[in-house]
């Protein structure tokens, strides 16, 4: 019988052996003893002869060894779990509920540490084993997720929802979202342009579901509703043009999308869409590629000066 971390065996108590615990082997009295510490035995005190559930996972010493305490995820599942603790060095440390935790290294996230996740973020990875036998973490792929999330309905449209972010890429991030009966909930993407800072992976969120598509995946944004998010927009730009020199700035909606959107954190179109409120309710004017407050609304009277971006 070959015993497996990561893993539940059935196992018969063979000996006692204070201070330890019990050394536990296979059913059919052949094979490798594993020990079952003291503090391990969270059912009660077994009895030599009796056969027992086992968890197996390494200790500090790199031993095989039993518990009967009940982990989040065993080899092979696939799961979400909690930040613990970081290693700079080693990578991740994830809570698995056996008072230990697995490794998620550090290869297994893009090298861009901004979208690094944090302590009490919850990670969805699947249980692997390294070459000698022990339990790792890698992070979960589309492939793993495909079984088990289900097709989002289209009633979905314009709710919020709660999301587990799974995977960035250039222009987004992949998201876990939840809802469904089998605790997995529907695949679901975030465009950069629907949110307004860096996301990490294993943040959660509260995201607006923008668009629900044939094959059950949704698009979501971080921003409110346009009218909402336009009236949000227009009132910072107003206090940014208040703050300014001159009560001006050097953007207009001729200026180029990505330096909107660094200077702003908005989208070209929900720039444009703000900076049309303003104009229409008579607060700002553009002359060139300069936006400026209407004499009267609260800005200074220094001459502006160009930005560098």
């Amino acid at each position: 019988m070959t015993l497996t971390a990561g893993a539940f065996h059935k196992l018969r108590v063979r000996r006692e052996r204070a201070p330890y615990g019990w050394f536990l082997g296979p059913l059919d009295a052949e094979g490798p003893e594993v020990l079952l510490p003291y503090a391990e035995a969270v059912d009660g005190r077994p009895e030599i002869g009796d056969d027992v559930d086992a968890f197996l996972f390494h200790d500090d010493q790199n031993r095989l060894t039993a518990t009967q305490r009940k982990p989040l995820l065993t080899a092979g599942e696939l799961g979400r779990l909690a930040v613990a603790d970081f290693h700079p060095r080693f990578g991740w440390f994830l809570e698995i509920g056996i008072g230990r935790q697995l490794l998620l290294p550090l290869k297994e996230l893009p090298p861009g540490k901004e979208c690094w996740p944090q302590k009490g973020d919850e990670l969805h990875v699947v249980m692997k084993h390294d070459k000698q036998g022990r339990m790792l973490a890698r992070l979960a792929k589309l492939d793993d997720f495909q079984a088990k999330v289900f097709r989002a309905p289209g009633s979905w449209r314009n709710e919020l929802k709660t999301a587990w972010v799974t995977d960035v890429f250039r222009d987004g991030v992949f998201v876990l979202v939840e809802g469904g009966v089998l605790g997995f909930g529907a695949l679901g993407y975030i465009p950069n342009g629907s949110a307004s800072r860096k996301l990490r992976i294993g943040e959660k969120v509260e995201a607006r579901v923008t668009h629900v598509r044939e094959d059950g995946r949704v698009t979501l944004s971080l921003r409110p509703s346009k009218e909402i998010g336009r009236l949000e927009d227009a009132s910072r730009i107003l206090a940014f043009l208040k703050e300014r020199p001159g009560g001006a700035m050097p953007y207009s909606d001729a200026t180029e999308a990505d330096i909107i959107q660094r200077r702003f954190g908005l989208s070209k179109s929900a720039f444009k869409r703000a900076l049309g409120k303003l104009m229409k309710d008579g607060l700002i004017a553009q002359e060139g590629n300069w936006t400026k407050l209407i004499a009267g609304e609260g800005g200074g009277k220094e001459k502006p000066e160009p930005e560098k971006d």
